[in-house]
């Protein structure tokens, strides 16, 4: 097995503001795997609160040496090998395992989700996000994809909050979900947050405290109108038993948790706490996005909009359709190189 690696910095449409910073780029990285004629495609996205770089990755990825592994059917021992190489490095792991997948379902000839027996009819809708920004660019964002989406996803954490959802609400009906990102402190607040937003319309709640704050967490949860999920709490499966009784669900990445194997496992174990799944992304091109999007038919909620936040995806992958994600029959995560 021969992998190959380049930097390809994703161009965003629009600034992309949150509660903690903003940015108009994202630094990605490429990635390929090829073995006996068959070229799998991996990717690693490297927001910057992940603590990764262009850099860090690709000197991760030059330490990975897969000739020592004559069958790429050996997932176990593969990825434990590539997880062992060093600590943290999670999206450069998830880009390994997200191209190994893909060699696979293209060995194979079919798509991810049907060799994992998983129902495309079942795939949830996407939201689409709306970042932290002035009103007259909130709506206008907004107006932009009037029609193409079943729900919306708001960015807040700011004390601009209310006039940021009553600008959504001035041009849009559709149900929201709303991402704090650790922007409130005060829990009692907070709650009384929630209770607003779920006046105005919205249907979940993505980490509305710092993370590290599970007790106050938990106290929020038990008395939320809404479902609360974790985002920035989660990161891999280890998490997942400590953050029982803190959320209602999990916010699941494949750039976070090193990728479709752990996924799949996280996905588990989280349905035999009795949480929910959603299943998220970073900013990213087709390939990640196709790629977890395999999951999807698994999962409550879905936020997998990346792809269509960027100006230059060189591939073509899984589409939205009438809001709902929309699965191909290509084999492995269903993507095309298209430039």
């Amino acid at each position: 097995m021969k992998i190959s690696f380049w930097a390809y910095p994703l161009q965003l449409q629009h600034t992309f503001t949150v509660a903690t910073c903003s940015r108009s780029t994202t630094p990605d990285v490429l990635v390929t795997l090829e073995h006996e004629g068959i070229i799998g495609y991996g990717e690693a996205s490297m927001p910057p609160y992940l603590g990764e770089s262009i850099e860090s990755v690709m000197s991760f990825l030059s330490k990975v040496d897969l000739s020592l592994f004559s069958d790429p059917f050996l997932l176990d021992d593969i990825l434990g090998y590539v997880d062992g190489i060093a600590p943290g490095n999670c999206a450069a792991k998830a880009a390994v395992d997200i191209a190994l997948h893909d060699w696979i379902g293209k060995a194979l000839n079919q798509p991810l989700y049907r060799i994992w027996g998983h129902n495309p009819d079942l795939t949830p809708c996407t939201t689409y996000t709306i970042g932290i920004d002035k009103p007259e660019v909130v709506k206008q964002k907004t107006l932009e994809v009037e029609g193409r989406f079943k729900r919306l996803k708001v960015k807040v954490g700011v004390p601009g909050d209310h006039q940021l959802i009553e600008s959504i609400r001035s041009v849009s009906s559709l149900p929201l979900t709303v991402d704090a990102n650790q922007g409130w402190t005060d829990r009692e607040k907070a709650l009384d947050e929630i209770f607003w937003l779920k006046e105005m319309g919205v249907i979940m709640v993505e980490q509305p405290l710092p993370k590290s704050r599970l007790d106050d967490l938990a106290w929020l949860t038990a008395r939320s109108p809404l479902p609360v999920f974790a985002d920035e709490s989660l990161q891999r499966l280890a998490d997942i038993p400590r953050l029982s009784g803190c959320f209602h669900g999990i916010n699941i990445k494949l750039m976070k948790c090193t990728g479709l194997r752990e996924a799949q496992k996280m996905i588990t174990v989280a349905k035999s706490l009795g949480m929910q799944i959603m299943l998220g992304c970073m900013t990213e091109t087709s390939c990640a996005v196709s790629a977890a999007a395999q999951l999807s038919p698994l999962a409550d909620f879905a936020d997998l909009d990346g792809n269509l936040l960027i100006s230059n995806d060189p591939y073509e992958g899984m589409k939205v359709i009438d809001g709902k994600i929309t699965l191909n029959d290509r084999a492995g995560i269903g993507i095309v190189k298209i430039n």
